[in-house]
């Protein structure tokens, strides 16, 4: 109990300094919040696959949303700037531990992202330089669409990791 809440704590402290900090030194802090999960909450050797994972697709999930429009940062590139892309290894640390509780059924991990995943971009485009052309509500109606799938999708690869891990044999 402890645990989770010290893990929804971390995860809130890193999105407020990823989103108000920028690519700057502010991302001293998800860093080291990555390391104070995998040191107090979780381990390398338990979730860390799982934490690349996670940050690997979800890099590729915002990049496309910014190629199709759906965010502007103001700044031409390829890829979203890093302070996005550490959003995900820390959405990443909560799948197991606080928000283990929407794994199953599978409806709660799809209601939470369906409303969380437009929330957080919704208040990041408030908070931050990150443009919505399409409009707060269009856009927030699409998020939804897509997270109430990716938060879903996130839990089972989280449990796959699991029972992959589980199944291993020690070396």
């Amino acid at each position: 109990m402890l645990k989770n809440l010290l893990n929804a704590v971390l995860f809130q402290i890193g999105w407020f300094a990823c989103v108000l900090g920028g690519n700057s030194f502010w991302l001293l802090v998800p860093i080291a919040i990555l390391l104070v999960h995998l040191w107090l909450i979780g381990t390398w050797r338990t979730e860390g696959r799982l934490l690349m994972a996670v940050f690997a697709l979800g890099c590729v999930l915002d990049s496309a949303l910014v190629k199709i429009g759906l965010f502007d940062f103001g700044e031409a590139g390829r890829v979203i700037p890093l302070w996005l892309a550490l959003l995900w290894p820390l959405l990443a640390t909560t799948l197991r531990h606080c928000l283990a509780w929407t794994a199953r059924p599978w409806w709660l991990a799809s209601i939470l992202g369906a409303i969380g995943g437009p929330a957080s971009y919704v208040a990041g485009s408030h908070l931050t330089y990150v443009q919505l052309p399409l409009g707060v509500w269009p856009s927030a109606l699409i998020l939804a669409a897509i997270w109430a799938v990716v938060f879903t999708g996130l839990q089972w690869l989280a449990g796959w990791f699991c029972v992959t891990r589980a199944h291993q044999v020690p070396t």
